[in-house]
């Protein structure tokens, strides 16, 4: 199979990485080649550490990094059987490249977005080919985690989701199946979390380290949530916020102040080196 994945950052190199592992054939794009790059050097960094632990054969290693090409436009990726954008969760953003996208790629090739809280059937319809759009939320660190939240929108073919269930299972993911809502399942309730977890911070009831050591021991998460609101980054996590209050409009998903005056000051978490730890 060719993929198309649209997107350098954290999650377009974890999905070409799970792709490329899995013997597909990975064209990765971003307008500035440059990123592009940058991110593939960084996929066979990963692949190189994977040989040094004894997880993957030197030989494997190569055959995967091989399995990832580097495209300096669209109209080169024309022929793939999936494109998957991964680019920033901003709506006018992703529908500028789903604009892009349909515009240049096979009418038959399913458009799927990386999004973790933005309405599928919003950017399906700025497509000629709105049955095939569709969610494909994969988690950080995408060739870790195990779920993918498939998102079913309002234009969503049966075609379409059955055929990215199969491809989830097929790169030994677990998908699960979602109706179009703000935050999906998982950061519906995970964000709102986080939100909290800040607020007790704020009002000096706890230190981060004893927040998060409480969920971890006391609720057993394998992750606090402010040192895990520092991996997913306070930006995207703010973005979320926001999306849930404006969908909502209840107070429970207002975004606390102190979550907004951190990503004023660029301190995102571990992509910038600072959140509420230092890296």
């Amino acid at each position: 199979m060719r993929v198309l994945v649209y997107g350098t950052g954290t999650m377009g190199k974890g999905i070409s990485q799970i792709f490329a592992q899995n013997n597909h054939k990975v064209l990765l794009f971003n307008p500035n080649i440059e990123s592009s790059k940058r991110a593939l050097k960084n996929i066979e960094n990963g692949f190189e550490k994977l040989v040094t632990k004894g997880k993957l054969t030197e030989e494997n290693k190569n055959k995967f990094i091989n399995n990832i090409e580097i495209v300096d436009s669209i109209k080169s990726a024309d022929d793939v059987d999936i494109a998957i954008e991964a680019v920033s969760e901003n709506m006018d953003i992703k529908k500028t490249k789903f604009i892009e996208m349909d515009k240049f790629i096979n009418s038959e090739a399913i458009l799927a977005t990386n999004t973790s809280s933005l309405s599928i059937t919003e950017l399906a319809l700025v497509t000629k080919r709105p049955d095939k759009v569709v969610g494909m939320h994969f988690f950080n660190p995408a060739p870790i985690m195990q779920l993918v939240e498939i998102i079913n929108g309002m234009t969503t073919s049966t075609e379409t989701i059955e055929f990215v269930q199969s491809l989830s299972k097929e790169l030994g993911k677990k998908p699960v199946l979602v109706e179009e809502a703000p935050g999906f399942i998982v950061n519906r309730m995970l964000i709102p979390m986080i939100n909290e977890a800040i607020s007790i911070y704020s009002e000096g009831v706890a230190t981060i380290e004893d927040i998060d050591t409480a969920m971890k021991s006391g609720a057993n998460h394998p992750i606090g949530p402010l040192a895990l609101a520092d991996l997913i980054g306070l930006d995207v996590c703010l973005n979320i916020m926001d999306i849930l209050h404006a969908e909502f409009g209840l107070d429970k998903y207002t975004a606390h102040p102190l979550l907004r005056k951190m990503v004023r000051a660029k301190k995102l978490g571990r992509k910038t080196r600072e959140g509420f730890y230092k890296y």
